[in-house]
């Protein structure tokens, strides 16, 4: 199963605390994890924040200003935001292809602005302030019950289908059979849910196999991986792994 490592932490900086939490079990055909992204006090300087590629859908709660949230995905190589000397961040990791919402909802990259959209965000802002991560879980996870009551997210059956088989998946074309979909009609199904044409979905999911320890899934050979690697990250596969945890 797709089991996506969403960011890598600077070992450099350990006042900084990155949480998953696996949801409840009737939601984890939605949601990957809730995340939770804090410091300690402040830092001495600016902290850079090391997104990788996943293909997730997040929404994203700012509890140090409770102005700022949203819905964000990424785009197929990695992105660095800088969060300052102090932050703490709330998150929920859809799977890639459950969000159903209007694509005007969505932004790239990391929330940085007061949200006006017409998701109730602001509110579960609030009520998230103040508690313990253990217990803003139930709160985020009532959101998601909302959601999929509003057809904002469901499960997909094409992404599921495809995170079954990663392993006998090594082109487009085998994703579009194993999806029982034509190469055309996949394009329209991924780019639609995804937000991703299928070759720059695969590419994720060669890089998300990689950070799981199965480096040679789908690459030609070792230099193939680490140019793919290097473009989609900015590092060396040595060099990001002496830099980041994952």
């Amino acid at each position: 199963m797709y089991d996506p490592k969403g960011n890598g932490k600077d070992k450099a900086v350990p006042e900084v605390q990155f949480v998953e939490a696996e949801p409840p079990g009737h939601l984890r055909g939605i949601v990957h994890r809730f995340l939770e992204l804090k410091t300690d006090g402040t830092l001495p300087e600016d902290y850079r924040f090391h997104a990788l590629p996943d293909a997730c859908a997040y929404i994203v709660f700012d509890q140090l200003d409770r102005k700022v949230a949203g819905v964000s995905k990424l785009r197929a190589v990695s992105e660095e935001f800088n969060l300052g000397k102090s932050f703490h961040f709330v998150n929920i990791r859809f799977l890639p292809g459950v969000w159903q919402g209007d694509e005007t909802q969505v932004s790239h990259g990391m929330v940085d602005a007061p949200y006006a959209g017409e998701l109730p965000l602001l509110d579960i802002n609030r009520d998230l302030s103040g508690r313990g991560f253990v217990d803003q879980q139930a709160i985020l996870s009532q959101l998601v019950e909302a959601l999929i009551d509003a057809k904002l997210v469901a499960p997909n059956p094409v992404t599921e289908k495809i995170f079954q088989h990663l392993d006998d998946i090594h082109t487009v074309a085998d994703m579009a059979e194993l999806s029982d979909l034509s190469t055309r009609q996949l394009q329209r199904t991924l780019k639609r849910t995804t937000g991703f044409a299928p070759h720059d979905f695969l590419k994720i999911l060669r890089l998300q196999q990689a950070l799981n320890g199965k480096d040679t899934w789908s690459y030609a050979d070792q230099s193939h991986f680490i140019h793919s690697f290097r473009k989609a990250t900015g590092y060396t596969p040595g060099k990001y792994s002496r830099k980041f945890d994952v």
